[in-house]
């Protein structure tokens, strides 16, 4: 008989099988790339098919565009304002300007629509005897973009080569006017549409003529309407203001000229500069309060001119809604009414009116608008270079140029609106 052998068995548990990870690692190879494919395309690196880059920059506009709209300046009061304002009879309503428009950028093979548009490289240009000729380039150093702008009617202000709030206000103008995101930066692409066809300084020679007109300014309101004329007090402010400069710039650009001894025949060096010729009139100007700028568009919202200036320094002096232009003038005199002034200014002790002649140095500079607010215009000032810093009794204050150019846009039927 056999004889039963006994052993213990224990069985095995089955090993656990190992998950395929082949798939995952596929699809983390596929994104690497197409991320890779991307970045290079973004960057220049590749160049995708005609198609997609239409595609991609035509969904990137649209995005940009609604996000944008209605965001560039405050809607237009509605209702216009009554007599009651302004002590004068109302004309029929005038109906709120269009919105701006807003200006696509165009891709320069394709034409397609794009949103920033392509990338420009804009060097830095290389150094340029006076004696050779120029050579149309882009703007690039921060005088060249604020000169750049004044060429194209946006003032930055008063030409100084240094970044402020009126050049960024301005900078941000250009930019919605040619379609590119108002960042308010000279970046490489608004550098690229900044473009200088002369060159950025000419030489200023002093004449017999220059040095006759210079007239010192009375201290005291009886002094100046004893003045002959509101002239030029000295070289460098005439030289100064004719080319739009801060008194230190000019100063800068000519460090051996003995200032206080100027004379005849003296060539200076200064930026050159001068308006474009006006082709249309302003329907339309565009006063903000909070920005400190007035600018002026056509019938189609096409942005004709933007100017810095100085409002009301009470805000109850500040006007809002619609008003119209009422009569202008160029060189215009000055009545001085003490009424004008608070009771606690010493003005109000004179008693009488009085009357400034005409001058760069005229309480209202070398331009005069009013409008149907009694006592209430834009004009031009003395002190071009506290416009915007420092502030008015009610009026609008611009630099000479700006006021003087304004003069050349705006007719009877321009409407100007006041916003907060």
């Amino acid at each position: 008989m056999a004889k039963r052998i006994y052993t213990k068995y224990k069985p095995q548990k089955p090993k656990p099988q190992k998950k395929s990870r082949g798939k995952w690692g596929l699809l983390l190879v596929l994104g690497a790339i197409c991320g890779v494919s991307w970045w290079a395309a973004a960057t220049g690196k590749i160049v995708l098919p005609g198609q997609l880059q239409k595609l991609i920059a035509t969904n990137a506009g649209e995005k940009v565009e609604k996000a944008n709209r209605g965001k560039d300046l405050p809607p237009i009061p509605k209702k216009p304002v009554g007599a009651a304002d302004f002590g004068t009879q109302p004309g029929p309503p005038v109906p709120p300007p269009p919105p701006l428009k807003t200006i696509a950028p165009k891709h320069p093979k394709s034409g397609a629509a794009t949103n920033p548009p392509v990338k420009i490289d804009v060097a830095l240009p290389p150094p340029q005897a006076e004696s050779e000729e120029f050579q149309p380039r882009s703007a690039w150093s921060m005088f060249e973009v604020q000169l750049a702008l004044a060429r194209n009617a946006i003032s930055p202000g008063i030409l100084d080569g240094l970044s402020g709030p009126q050049t960024l206000l301005a900078i941000q103008a250009f930019q919605r006017k040619i379609g590119l995101p108002p960042s308010g930066k000279p970046n490489l692409q608004t550098k690229s549409r900044l473009l200088l066809s002369l060159p950025p300084y000419t030489g200023y020679t002093v004449t017999e003529q220059d040095l006759a007109s210079l007239q010192p300014t009375g201290k005291t309101w009886q002094a100046k309407a004893g003045q002959s004329a509101m002239a030029y007090e000295s070289v460098l402010e005439l030289v100064a203001e004719k080319s739009h400069s801060f008194h230190g710039f000019i100063e800068k650009l000519n460090p051996a000229v003995d200032w206080e001894n100027v004379k005849a025949g003296t060539r200076l060096k200064v930026p050159s500069i001068q308006y474009p010729p006006p082709t249309s009139r302003a329907a339309f100007l565009r006063i903000s309060l909070t920005n400190k700028v007035v600018q002026a568009f056509d019938a189609q919202t096409n942005l004709l001119a933007h100017f810095p200036c100085s409002i009301a320094r009470k805000v109850e002096k500040r006007p809002l809604g619609e008003l119209k232009i009422v009569n202008f003038a160029a060189d215009p005199n000055y009545t001085f009414d003490p009424l004008n002034f608070p009771p606690e200014s010493s003005a109000r002790q004179i008693g009488t009116k009085l009357t400034i002649q005409p001058g760069p140095n005229n309480p209202v500079g070398t331009a005069w608008i009013g409008l149907d607010r009694p006592g209430y215009g834009i004009h031009g000032t003395p002190l071009p270079a506290k416009i915007g810093r420092t502030e008015s009794l009610g009026c609008f204050r611009l630099a000479n140029w700006d006021a003087y150019y304004l003069l050349k846009l705006i007719s009877r039927e321009t409407t100007v609106f006041v916003e907060s």
